[in-house]
Formats: structure tokens, sequence, C-alpha cells
């Protein structure tokens, strides 16, 4: 838990019900150079959507909080897009002046942050970010709010 609470009383939400797609994320590899026997077989794959991404992210915690991004509303299925090879997740801070942006927005981008461009900017920074993970500290955060991640797409009790 970082030392300065920036959003004190957050409001938690209660988690939406999963979508139970999770022995089917498991079950088939997201990669897209993964061999396969024959051309039908590629056409016959179903693509992933913001719904399966959103199971996937859904139980990743706040940094400052004991509570979960989707409890308290930091992403939603609605601001996950899919763009051929390319996924974006927009987050919303508890507040708009949350310190934690960078930490949260490590593979997010924040859409209501007061500072979006210089946070984005941080995060687009890859020697930036690698320093950063060097961090025991940080690295600690990152982890303790990854901790129930294999829980993806299980209701978080």
């Amino acid at each position: 838990m970082p030392a300065e609470i920036f959003n004190p009383n957050p409001v938690v939400f209660s988690p939406t019900k999963s979508l139970g797609r999770k022995s089917e994320l498991l079950a088939h590899s997201l990669w897209i150079d993964e061999p396969t026997s024959s051309d039908d077989e590629v056409e016959d794959l179903e693509l992933i959507d913001q719904d399966e991404i959103f199971d996937l992210i859904r139980s990743i915690y706040d940094p400052e909080h004991p509570n979960t991004l989707e409890e308290l509303r930091v992403v939603s299925a609605p601001q996950i897009r899919i763009e051929q090879n390319r996924i974006t997740v927009e987050f919303t801070p508890t507040v708009p002046h949350c310190g934690m942006s960078t930490l949260i927005g490590e593979p997010l981008h924040p859409c209501s942050h007061q500072s979006e461009h210089a946070v984005n900017k941080q995060l687009n920074d890859k020697e930036r970010v690698a320093a950063a993970l060097e961090n025991p500290v940080l690295l600690d955060t990152v982890e303790q709010c990854l901790r129930d991640a294999g829980r993806r797409g299980l209701p978080i009790m």
C-alpha cells in the first residue's frame, strides 16, 4: 500500500457476474503465430472480444485499496477496444488526481486523469517502465495488485 492515500473513501460497487469463459480462454492459445494444421482451422478461430479481455483484468487489485479495479469501476468492458493486433484498455481513476495512475496504467491508458497526456507519455517510455519495475517497493506493489489474477473470470469473493 502506498504511503499517501489519494482517495481515502472510494465508492465500491458489486462485481458483475462472470461470463464463465475461463475454461475457453485457457483452452486456446492467444498467440497468433501458433502452428495450425489447416486453413479451415484458422477460419474457425473465434476472435477475442472485449468481454474476454475484461474477464482477464477484472480481478486486478487497486494498489491503494483492498478492492479490484472492477469493484472500483476503474475498468469496464466498454472501455476496451480491439483493433487488429492491438488491444487498448482505458481506465478511469477513482479521483482525477490519482497518484497511482502510472502504476495502474502499466498495461492500460487513463481516460479521465487530469494529467492524462503526461501519464500516457510515462507509460509509453519502455526504459522508464523497466527502471520502475527494478524498484523493489514498486515491484511488490504490482505483485500485490496481481495476487488474484489467477482467478480470472471468477467472481470475487
